[in-house]
């Protein structure tokens, strides 16, 4: 699999194409008025473990059945709500900030929690300053509607970038993670494919030059199992980086249909991370893609992977 390119069975939407799309459409849709939930410290880690759902799986099933996720985002709202979830991990706005806020009106009027969201950043080259800025305005107004989290995987080029393209993005995610500081949000860091190779070359250089606190981590456990580098292990290292997980789960390298047991030894990740106190903002994250068996509806799924999440990490 290529990094941010997870094909659904049954169409071509990536996960980049998504994210440019899904945002602006999914905050439009939400009414009513949008208050400020504003504050000028760092989100801490929360006091209870929050369980979510990450959009992107969700829109692979609604495509799969030719039905517009955005046109149902309100049942699927509620089919999260229902089985016991506390948020959904949509995208940033960045084009327009203010639909941010709506759609944290949207998660708050079916009960939910407006908690994470999603980004991918071209951060490599000569405008990364510009791309941060942008996102720094639309992280605002995330933080007045109260979000605690922004989870951002750097853009991938085809290649492996090379040193100086590093230190230039290095160089980028601190003034991003510094900012998102300053307004009492937390960094986390996200990962495909591309950063994995090499030896997870590009995944270690941001963590090895940059600090905790400022340049944090979004545990993508999968991801991380599927590059080739063991979870524990990656674990053991950066611990203290963690703001926030992505869980999925695969049977014989494919993904499954829920968060069941399988390749991943979830168990000993939840062990190890209650060990080291990481912090506990989980988003179950269910992507499709070529040889998935699916057996059961998307809601009930999402069902069996809160029931899974909560015997696994006590969540």
């Amino acid at each position: 699999m290529k990094h941010g390119n997870i094909a659904n069975p049954s169409t071509s939407v990536t996960r980049r194409d998504f994210l440019l799309t899904g945002a602006a459409a999914i905050a439009t849709a939400a009414l009513g008025p949008v208050h400020s939930f504003a504050t000028d410290k760092p989100a801490a880690p929360p006091s209870k473990p929050l369980v979510g759902s990450q959009i992107y799986g969700w829109g692979q099933y609604y495509q799969r059945e030719g039905r517009d996720l955005n046109a149902h985002l309100d049942e699927v709202l509620s089919a999260l709500r229902d089985a016991g979830y506390d948020y959904l991990e949509s995208n940033v706005d960045v084009g327009t900030p203010e639909n941010n806020a709506r759609f944290a009106e949207q998660l708050r009027a079916k009960g939910l929690q407006p908690v994470c969201l999603y980004t991918g950043a071209r951060l490599h080259d000569d405008k990364a300053g510009e791309v941060v800025g942008r996102i720094l305005v639309a992280a605002k107004v995330c933080r007045d509607a109260g979000f605690q989290v922004i989870n951002c995987n750097a853009d991938p080029i085809g290649r492996e970038k090379t040193d100086a393209e590093l230190q230039t993005q290095v160089a980028a995610m601190k003034q991003l993670g510094a900012g998102l500081r300053e307004l009492g949000l937390r960094f986390g860091i996200h990962h495909h494919t591309p950063e994995m190779v090499n030896h997870a070359r590009e995944f270690h250089y941001n963590f090895r030059n940059s600090a905790a606190g400022v340049v944090d981590w979004c545990f993508d456990v999968h991801w991380v199992f599927r590059g080739g580098l063991a979870p524990l292990t990656a674990l053991g290292e950066y611990a203290d980086r963690v703001v926030s997980w992505h869980l999925r789960q695969s049977r014989a390298g494919i993904w499954w249909e829920d968060l069941a047991p399988g390749d991943v030894d979830y168990a000993a990740v939840a062990a190890a991370a209650r060990a080291r106190g990481c912090a506990r903002r989980y988003a179950v994250e269910l992507a499709l893609e070529n040889g998935t068996k699916i057996t059961r509806s998307v809601v009930e799924n999402h069902r069996r992977s809160r029931e899974f999440v909560r015997a696994v990490f006590g969540a």
